[in-house]
């Protein structure tokens, strides 16, 4: 179908990407109807504040809901369908089935459902155990962090586990972070970067457990969590208790669509799914030409940048989405960012600044190519290396800079 005739938008998924879709389409001059179905009853809001401003109290919930530039969200002159999760695609037809049982026709379609927060093996329903995706997941988790617990464990120690991690410890709880793997966030930064995160959670101090696995968890016989067996043998006593291992993409209600699914949507690369149909954030999947990966990003920047640049190939425009990939974490009084595409198997070298001081750049290197760059407090230089990234340098030019 060509864009010109396009009269009736759809966007599957009330996200960051979904959102910054819909305000992309009105600022290339769309003006045929748009319908966006969200799971949640809330309006697109930002996510990284729960585990941060929200989580600590510092922000109510009521600062987070996004708005376009410039604009109020009624000037984007969307049908919002709330609280009501898409339930099947049917390519055929062109429609949307709503868990409802209603159908929503499209001629054009975004698919921006994102992700959901894994569970561990046979994990129960308890009172006081947590996961944290959404607003009502962080709301339910102040609360019972207001109620100022004895012992806090997080379960893994990626980005979202230590940010909450350092939440809670400002807040001034006692905190046990548990990661199965030798250090944090091993497969992307690699050990010797790994061991400097841990440094700093253990000197802010948190008891940092590494190598270290659920086996399960043990109520108080009221249903309420009063500790978690550990792989090791042990037992840690925890009031409250967060899983943070990590999100898979929400591509139930896709089972039988006819979309290519292997772990995420998987399209072309201009983020194209199918005829009509564009994916973007973290759901999507797609060949990254710029790093010759096909590859799917959990990123905040990349949804909002993915959800803009499949609007535009809803209406017709064919460039390849290339991004350089970046990151960034606040864990205490430390900026951590990340831009690239780094791995544990990468060459790492220290260009700024110095471990010691916790102040620093660190460039990532593979096949004579420099590849990632990661930065703590050093976010001018960062956004340096990225450009060079972006321009394909050296790993050699890289270093010589």
């Amino acid at each position: 179908m060509s864009s010109r005739n396009r009269r009736n938008i759809v966007v599957v998924g009330a996200s960051l990407a979904g959102f910054r879709a819909v305000e992309e389409l009105r600022h290339q001059e769309y003006d045929g109807a748009i319908t966006v179905v969200g799971a949640e009853p809330h309006l697109p809001y930002d996510r990284p504040p729960l585990s941060k401003q929200v989580l600590a109290g510092a922000w109510d919930a009521e600062r987070l809901p996004l708005t376009p530039i410039g604009k109020d969200v009624d000037d984007l002159d969307v049908e919002w369908r709330l609280g009501v999760a898409a339930s099947a695609l049917d390519l055929g037809s062109d429609d949307v089935e709503l868990a409802d049982g209603t159908r929503v026709p499209y001629d054009g379609l975004v698919i921006a459902t994102g992700a959901a927060v894994r569970t561990l093996p046979g994990q129960p329903e308890l009172e006081g155990l947590h996961t944290l995706r959404t607003l009502d997941d962080c709301l339910a988790l102040r609360a019972d962090l207001d109620a100022a617990p004895e012992r806090v464990v997080v379960v893994g120690a990626g980005f979202i586990g230590a940010e909450v991690a350092a939440t809670a410890r400002q807040r001034g709880l006692e905190v046990t972070l548990l990661e199965a793997l030798a250090t944090p966030l091993q497969r992307a930064l690699g050990d010797e970067m790994g061991r400097v995160c841990a440094d700093i959670h253990r000197e802010h101090g948190v008891d940092l457990r590494l190598s270290t696995g659920v086996d399960g968890f043990d109520d108080d016989g009221h249903g309420r969590l009063r500790a978690i067996r550990l792989t090791d043998g042990t037992t840690v006593e925890a009031d409250v208790a967060v899983v943070g291992v990590g999100v898979a993409p929400s591509t139930a209600w896709l089972a039988d669509s006819g979309l290519t699914i292997d772990n995420g949507v998987v399209c072309d690369e201009t983020c194209l799914a199918a005829p009509d149909v564009v994916a973007a954030g973290d759901i999507a999947r797609w060949p990254n030409q710029r790093f010759g990966e096909v590859m799917r990003v959990e990123h905040w920047e990349n949804a909002q940048e993915q959800g803009a640049h499949a609007a535009r190939r809803l209406l017709g425009d064919l460039a390849p989405y290339e991004p350089v990939p970046w990151f960034w974490s606040d864990q205490y009084d430390r900026k951590i960012q990340l831009a690239g595409r780094s791995s544990a198997d990468d060459e790492v070298q220290i260009v700024d600044g110095s471990i010691e001081e916790r102040r620093f750049v660190a460039l990532y290197g593979r096949a004579g190519r420099v590849v990632g760059v990661l930065g703590m407090n050093r976010p001018r230089p960062v956004m340096e290396y990225r450009q060079l990234i972006a321009d394909g340098v050296s790993w050699e030019d890289a270093l010589a800079r």
